[in-house]
Formats: structure tokens, sequence, C-alpha cells
């Protein structure tokens, strides 16, 4: 293996310890010393990256599968938005592949037999931090997934097919790894959520009317037909940021993937979805607790990608936004009585309401009413398992609402939670 001509691949990921596995690979190193200081670079580097993605096993082939998972060119996308397509970019990526199968079909206990260094403690690896959260697991799966089968591929033809069938089937890079982002401290760049909540619809007891009205705009719009951006305003602790986060989960199967922004970002979302619009996936922008007062001028931008921009919004981008306030900009009595002081009153106070009007489905959450209440409590208690006298189980609830909030959903859960940690089964 003494060659290093990939075509796609290599803008991405030329990294240190793949060019250095090339020249272990070759033999160009002048001492037993340097070579054994490039391999134990190449290792760390390799543990490093497997610690933060749970791999195990064989952490090499792990290690070049993820590689692959992630690497966005011209070819991945390509197979990501329509499968195999025969063409020109294909024979560029076959190339790129006679490559890529020599470096997973590398011996590495052979090449420690031949050369006294250490590649090998990369085989057969055990992960100690299997019961940790940091890492996504389903995310870990699908690449060791990727993996054996690219090891098992007896020709470059099934590399080739192999690697076309997950891009087409689980996407690459971020968008296809990870559910949820959030813009990154540079303000350009989108970065995955790690760690997302696991809620289902499910998990959200009542609100079965708004929860169909979101569900049924949500399945429209994943179906390339015609949907509107939502609006979920309401009393507090109603289960309005928690509907929308359990969409994630409903369908990112379907290709559903999460934006988080906040208001101080609005700035940067025509950059944003302008790396997101010819990507196979469907985006939520979601915004949370939004709400403006009247010295913060923020919403203007967002009122401009909403509708009324020059360059038309994507159809795989909508915008989903939680509030406390039907209407989304503060409006006080005095901005009516400033009428003297401005010709066009009327003009000023329809300036501030607009926004609230380009968002095509409003929901309300209210909140509950006693039995609501009560009957919230009762289920979230059977879903944690907490085995007490349901009157006794009401009566402190009541008793927690009180000081606690008031009737919300919210209220009833917190409630669980403390008699979950003060309960003895």
């Amino acid at each position: 293996m003494d060659r290093y001509d990939l075509i796609l691949y290599g803008k991405e990921w030329r990294t240190d310890v793949i060019d250095t596995m090339f020249e272990v690979a070759g033999g160009r190193f002048a001492s037993k010393g340097d070579l054994q200081a490039a391999v134990n670079t190449c290792i760390g580097h390799i543990l490093e990256v497997s610690e933060k993605m749970g791999f195990r096993g064989n952490l090499w082939q792990d290690y070049l599968a993820y590689l692959i998972a992630f690497d966005e060119n011209a070819f991945s996308i390509s197979c990501e938005r329509r499968g195999y397509v025969p063409g020109g970019i294909n024979r560029a990526a076959m190339l790129d592949f006679e490559v890529l199968r020599e470096l997973f079909d590398v011996n590495l206990r052979k090449f420690d037999s031949q050369n006294g260094t250490c590649l090998s403690i990369l085989l057969d690896f055990e992960n100690n931090n299997e019961a940790e959260k940091y890492f996504n697991k389903r995310i870990r799966d699908r690449i060791t997934e990727l993996a054996a089968a690219l090891a098992e591929s007896e020709s470059t033809e099934k590399f080739f097919d192999s690697v076309c069938v997950f891009y087409k089937e689980i996407g690459v890079g971020c968008f296809g790894m990870f559910k949820a982002f959030r813009i990154g401290q540079d303000g350009a760049t989108l970065e995955p959520v790690i760690s997302t909540e696991h809620i289902r619809l499910s998990h959200l007891i009542g609100y079965e009317i708004q929860k169909k009205k979101l569900t049924d705009n949500t399945e429209a719009f994943l179906a390339g037909k015609s949907a509107n951006n939502a609006l979920l305003f309401g009393d507090s602790g109603t289960g309005k940021s928690s509907s929308i986060k359990a969409l994630l989960n409903e369908y990112y199967d379907r290709g559903l993937r999460m934006i988080e922004i906040y208001k101080h970002q609005f700035k940067q979302l025509s950059l944003i979805i302008n790396q997101i619009k010819d990507r196979n996936y469907k985006f939520i922008i979601f915004m949370d607790d939004l709400s403006f007062e009247e010295f913060e001028i923020e919403y203007k931008y967002l009122k401009a990608v909403i509708e009324g921009g020059l360059e038309k919004k994507p159809d795989n981008v909508l915008i989903y936004a939680t509030s406390n306030r039907r209407h989304l900009v503060r409006e006080k009595f005095s901005d009516r009585e400033e009428g003297d002081d401005d010709k066009h009153s009327n003009d000023t106070v329809q300036e501030k309401l607009s926004l609230a009007s380009r968002f095509g489905v409003s929901i309300y959450y209210g909140s509950p009413d006693k039995k609501q209440f009560n009957e919230i409590v009762r289920k979230i208690a059977l879903r944690n398992k907490i085995e007490m006298d349901e009157e006794a189980l009401l009566s402190e609830a009541n008793k927690w609402e009180l000081s606690h909030g008031g009737l919300s959903g919210r209220t009833a859960q917190q409630f669980i939670n403390y008699l979950g940690s003060n309960y003895e089964v």
C-alpha cells in the first residue's frame, strides 16, 4: 500500500492518522523509534474518537467507517438524495474505495509481528463505558454495522454498494446521524445535540386535539405537502415545548431533524437555512418561549425569513415556536395612546401584531382543570410505578400544586418526581 490518491474523500479527512498509516504500511520511517512514535500517535487519536463514539471490537475498522459515514462530498450527498445514480462521479468514488478497502484489510497483528509495534491494541477492544450516556448508542451501532459490512466486502464493487446503501438509508454527516442541532459559538455553523430527551407524544397526558393538529401539520410536511409554520401558545407548564420535542422521536426515521435557535441568533437564520435547504431531510427550526419586549427588534429578522424576503423559504424548512403569549411582541395600551405623536398609530400596532399572523397554525394549550390535573397525576404515578392509595395520592398532589405553580402538567410531573425520591416501594 504505497499510494494515497483519494479523489472525493481526501479533502475532508486527510488526517495525520490516515497519512501516517499509509507511511507506516509503506515502510517510510527511518528508524524503529520514529515508527513507534507515529503508531502511538495514531492509536491515541483512534482511542479518543472511539471513547467519544462508544466503539468496541475492531476500532481500526470502526474508525474508518466513522470517517466514511461523516464525509460530506459530492458522491455521499448524491447518494443521500437519490441513492445510486449512474454517472462519472461513481467512477471517482470507486477509485477511492479501492484505496479505502486496502486500509480496511490491513492486518494489524501481522504488521506488529513484523515491526514490533502495538497497533493490535485496536483489535478486540472492550469498551468500559457502555453504561454511560455521553455517546449516542444508536449512531454507534449504525457505524459499527457499516464497518462490519465493509470488512466483509469481497470486492470493491461490494464495498461501493454497502456505502451507497448506507448513505441512502441512513444519510451522511451530522444531519444523517443526529436528530437535533444548535448554532455553534462561531454563529455560522450547526453543531449536533448529542443527547436529546426521549419523550413521546403518548407521554403527554391530555391535549389530544392539540397534539392531533400538530402531528397532522408535521406529517403533511414530511409527505411533501403544503404545511404551515406553527405557534404553540398558552399557559406555562402545559406541554408546548414537550410536544415539539416529542416530534423528533416520532418522526426521526422519516427524515425529520430539528434546529434549536434563540432570538439573539435570528440574524444567522438566513445563513443557517442556506446550509440545510438542499439536504434530503425535513428541518423544523424550534424557537422556545418566544416573546419580544418593545425595545427588542430581532423579530423583524424572523418576519423576513418566515415570509416577506426576496428568497423563498425552502420547502424542507418549517418554523415551530412556543410562547406564553398569543401576540409575540409586547403591546401596551400606551401604544394606542401615542396616536397624538404618531400619525399612523394603527400601522405601529399592526407592525407588532404581524409576526404572530405569519404562523399559519396556532395551537392553544390551556391549564387543566382540577379533574384533568388529577387524571394527569394518576397516569404519571402509574407510569412511575408509584403504588399509593389514590385518595391519598390526589390529596397530596392538590396540596403540592397550591404552593408549586398551580394546575399544570409540569406541576404534576414535579410532584411525582418529589414523591418518587421520597417513596419506598
